[in-house]
């Protein structure tokens, strides 16, 4: 397949695009095209037959539900049996936003879209050139995001290219996404609302609006469930290379491990805050390792803040993907506010492979620490 590639202006020319582009969704084809949170791979949502080419162009398993993408509030009435008041309650202060919202589904919801659930997620992104497709197409999209799934999630339209160029018929390239993680995703269908994913509106501002919201124990890593929202189920994030995310106490190793791995000879590629990077270049130089030792450390800063952090990490995975480095160290970060999403992913992307410290040593929350831990 040939695959379109549209760079939005951000002018009277963009009307055009999204004429074209809407033209294929209408078709029954597959469209990447650019939100707040992350690049979506977008079809006509109540299609399945289009909804079917999502799933092959990312090689993702069907029973994983996907996100119905909106251009107006009124939408989401066609798609629902019914809104109770929590739902109406986030939808009012959070709408248009990085906010998916799990609702009761009617019946013209494709099975295809919801992977036989009696519910469906629903979102009404707040980046203008989404709206505009949405608005273009005449229908609402299904969109995950535009990456081979398990690989880490595309926040531009080059990496969107790198995975999806011959196998959709077009690419929006609207610039850096500003978010970064996907979008938050609650269930409002219990009494008391579930975040099923965590993302840009965190839960302290839910807790705000609702009084009351629990955190789905599935995101602990329990699989033993059948997916209300995208992204449950299957292992997400990954870049190639083994990664081990270095939590509380664990982080302060981070300079040993990384000093270990490389008088090993192993590249070592380091996801890291810039204070920490700044501290680990100096603590690696103190360990008089060879030049071409210490030429192996590959580190790759987010910045100072969280914030930072969630706009800059799947960049940074995917960028591991082309220097790749035989072991990945990750810092892990504060849970508070964004941080939970943050960690989210970054558990994900490693696999659930956790380094912690039980009584005054390293331990790995599944299965046996690498040798060069050990040391």
């Amino acid at each position: 397949m040939q695959t379109c590639y549209w760079k939005l202006q951000n002018n009277e020319q963009d009307a055009e695009v999204m004429s074209k582009a809407a033209a294929f969704i209408q078709a029954g084809e597959v469209v990447a095209f650019p939100t707040e949170t992350v690049y979506g791979l977008g079809a006509n949502g109540l299609n399945s037959e289009a909804v079917a080419k999502i799933f092959a162009a990312k090689g993702r398993p069907n029973d994983n539900p996907l996100i119905l993408h909106i251009a107006d509030v009124k939408d989401v009435e066609p798609l629902t049996t019914g809104l109770n008041e929590n739902a109406k309650a986030l939808m009012e202060a959070f709408w248009p936003g990085p906010l998916t919202l799990v609702i009761n589904k009617s019946a013209i919801v494709p099975d295809a879209v919801s992977a036989g659930l009696s519910t469906v997620a629903v979102r009404y992104p707040s980046n203008k050139f989404a709206q505009q497709l949405i608005k273009a197409c005449g229908c609402p999209v299904a969109a995950p995001s535009a990456n081979i799934s398990g690989r880490p999630s595309p926040t531009n339209a080059q990496d969107v290219w790198e995975d999806m160029h011959g196998k959709v018929a077009a690419v929006l390239d609207g610039g850096n996404c500003g978010i970064g993680l996907e979008s938050t995703v609650v269930d409002t269908t219990e009494p008391v609302p579930v975040i099923l994913r965590p993302g840009g509106i965190t839960y302290e501002m839910l807790m705000e609006v609702l009084g009351e919201v629990e955190i789905d124990p599935a995101l602990q890593g329990d699989a033993n469930y059948k997916p209300k929202a995208p992204g449950m189920k299957y292992r997400h994030y990954a870049p190639k290379s083994a990664m081990y995310l270095l939590e509380s106490e664990g982080a302060k190793l981070l300079p040993k491990f990384a000093g270990n791995a490389l008088a090993e000879g192993k590249r070592v590629g380091v996801l890291c805050s810039k204070e920490t990077a700044e501290a680990l270049r100096a603590d690696c130089k103190g360990l008089n390792l060879p030049a071409e030792a210490s030429e192996k450390l590959l580190i790759s800063s987010w910045g100072e803040s969280l914030e930072e952090l969630a706009a800059n990490l799947f960049y940074l995975l995917r960028d591991f993907d082309r220097t790749m480095p035989d072991v990945i160290l990750a810092e892990g970060v504060s849970e508070s506010g964004i941080g939970l999403a943050v960690m989210n992913r970054m558990r994900k992307a490693a696999g659930y492979q956790i380094v912690i410290v039980v009584d005054g040593e390293p331990s790995l929350k599944i299965g046996e620490l690498p040798l060069f831990m050990l040391k």
